[in-house]
């Protein structure tokens, strides 16, 4: 008899710790990278905040998941927009074990991170990466909350063309990934809507003087300019555009669309002056306006681009996480890939190759000291 007593008092002690093991509480990382510092801090800090707000709210609802009380945290890493720092990253987060990652924010970050998540089998969304290329290099992992380049491109050039007039166009990128993909969309629209490319040039994303560029371009006569680059470069290029009295329709895409463009251009900002925004104006999102009230309250600044998507990223991953019944990124990924759910920013539904949906561009203009929303395109 007493050989079995351990045997006994084994599976007793097993059976009895089922119960508690179901209902253990579990902590789930959730990843964020962008740009903290340098001159695109203010649209990553913007994401950060929008995955933080996101993990607030799961966590006061007291999610379940699997018969668990689940905890979210927010693992916040940044990139500062470069590559090689992108891949760093990206791999101290799947080191640190995280379930997903809500980023990069740019394209030259996004496409050689997204290898690394891709090795490790977690799932990436990223909130704002718009080159095309990301969600074309094969990965099951890798989701865009925004409409990419081809759209946002063809949109612009078409736009400058047919809406605004303009013949003659000149185009300008800041050489990223971002910025030339762009750029080469903008420029097949353009030719495609009857236009003329006067000129193609180019500088960096760190680029601060524009003068010899202005100049060229100038020689050449254009009717409009699109430019492809950061707010602060652009701020930049359309202050030395007045100096040089270069007086053309002015496009810029939407890493210029930001409240930081105005600021910094000051009286350089004009009617004639545009954005794209890939995606809806809050007015148009179905909870936009609560969100972004929200988000000023419990920040302290207006949402400057993408909070809203970094926003609904981390929800499209907890409600698959909800639907598997499973935090593991292999179990809860084919649940992501299925998913459709109605989110702050819309309807989300992404296709096969990991792109939204349906996905929009917003064309806004200058129009006393804001950009004023002038049509959304689908």
């Amino acid at each position: 008899m007493q050989t079995h007593r351990p045997l006994s008092l084994l599976m007793f002690t097993a059976l009895g710790l089922q119960p508690l093991a179901a209902h253990a509480d579990l902590t789930v990382k959730i990843g964020q990278v962008s740009p903290l510092t340098g001159e695109l801090s203010h649209i990553g800090k913007d994401d950060e905040n929008g995955v933080r707000l996101a993990i607030e709210d799961l966590n006061s609802r007291k999610m379940r998941i699997g018969g668990q009380s689940v905890t979210f945290v927010l693992d916040s890493q940044d990139d500062a927009a470069d590559p090689k720092t992108a891949v760093t990253v990206a791999q101290k987060l799947i080191d640190d074990g995280v379930a997903g990652v809500v980023g990069h924010a740019n394209s030259g970050t996004s496409i050689p991170a997204s290898k690394i998540y891709s090795d490790a089998g977690v799932p990436m969304i990223t909130e704002s990466a718009t080159n095309p290329k990301l969600t074309q290099q094969g990965f099951t992992n890798v989701f865009r909350m925004v409409a990419n380049d081809v759209r946002q491109g063809n949109v612009i050039g078409t736009y400058m063309v047919h809406d605004l007039a303009a013949k003659k166009v000149a185009i300008v990128d800041d050489r990223t990934a971002y910025g030339q993909g762009l750029a080469d969309e903008v420029e097949k629209a353009v030719k495609a809507a009857g236009g003329n490319v006067v000129a193609r040039e180019y500088g960096t994303d760190k680029t601060s003087n524009w003068t010899a560029i202005l100049t060229t371009i100038k020689s050449r006569q254009p009717d409009g300019i699109v430019f492809t680059g950061g707010d602060t470069q652009a701020a930049a290029f359309v202050q030395q555009a007045q100096k040089l009295g270069v007086k053309v329709k002015f496009i810029a895409g939407d890493e210029a669309c930001t409240p930081q463009f105005i600021k910094l251009a000051g009286t350089a900002m004009s009617s004639d002056a545009y954005c794209t925004l890939a995606g809806v104006p809050p007015a148009k999102m179905p909870q936009g306006p609560a969100f972004f009230k929200r988000y000023e309250q419990r920040f302290g600044v207006p949402v400057q681009l993408y909070a809203p998507y970094a926003y609904d990223a981390v929800i499209a991953m907890a409600n698959a996480m909800q639907a598997a019944g499973s935090t593991d990124p292999k179990a809860y990924l084919p649940k992501l890939r299925e998913a459709k759910l109605d989110g702050v920013t819309g309807a989300i539904q992404f296709d096969d190759k990991g792109d939204i949906r349906n996905g929009a561009i917003t064309v806004r203009q200058f129009d006393q000291g804001n950009w004023t929303d002038r049509s959304v395109i689908r």
